[in-house]
């Protein structure tokens, strides 16, 4: 099947209000430019030199987002055009995010990366350590980068219990911070999880944006 017609399966099985990030990792850019041709304009990379290079050849109108681990000395050379930064784990990376944008005069949208996995291979923050982070002094002086939501991946199993409940944990902390910190935030809106293998269980659990690669594109 085409990415068209994938895609328009997957839209039958997610609510509207759901954003599908196409994660396009390893695929060219004669099959992003197919893709994009369809009208889909939200793609993910997780390689910041793959996400550079794609972002110079192609369609300038496309929402790029970085949805895999950023080192900071990475930083800057995504700060001058990526949408949204999904994979924030420190406070570092949010002061070095927040200062190459100032640099391209911009403020780049964040998620805070939540660990909810048992694996220890996964990156992501506490929910104390997000709590801190939120009511640092240090965030309260970041001008250039705006906290959005929260992003989580779900440990690798067949466990869908595990997963729902993994899941489930990720929006619960979502609605303690939006209650306790962005309030009258409208733009503290976003959660990103959910995969091609999980991303059913990610729908019901209440995510806003899932993160489809093979689906989308077939098997890697």
């Amino acid at each position: 099947m085409s990415f068209s017609e994938n895609l328009q399966k997957l839209h039958k099985e997610v609510p509207d209000k759901v954003k599908i990030v196409a994660v396009s990792k390893t695929k060219s850019e004669e099959t992003i430019l197919e893709a994009y041709n369809t009208g889909h304009k939200i793609f993910g990379e997780n390689r910041v030199q793959e996400l550079v290079r794609k972002y110079e050849n192609l369609p300038g109108d496309i929402e790029w987002h970085m949805v895999g681990h950023l080192q900071t000395n990475k930083v800057k050379y995504i700060a001058g055009f990526v949408s949204l930064i999904h994979s924030v784990d420190s406070i570092k990376l949010l002061d070095t995010i927040n200062k190459e944008a100032a640099k391209c005069n911009r403020i780049i949208d964040c998620l805070l990366q939540l660990r909810i996995a048992k694996e220890e291979t996964k990156f992501g923050l506490t929910y104390e350590e997000i709590r801190n982070i939120l009511s640092s002094k240090e965030l309260e002086e970041m001008k250039n980068v705006r906290i959005t939501g929260l992003m989580g991946m779900a440990t690798f199993t067949g466990d869908e219990n595990m997963i729902s409940s993994e899941f489930n944990y990720l929006a619960k902390c979502f609605q303690q911070l939006k209650l306790s910190f962005y309030n009258s935030a409208d733009y503290f809106k976003e959660l990103s999880m959910g995969m091609s293998n999980d991303y059913h269980l990610a729908v019901k659990a209440g995510t806003t944006m899932i993160r489809i690669g093979s689906i989308l594109f077939g098997a890697r």
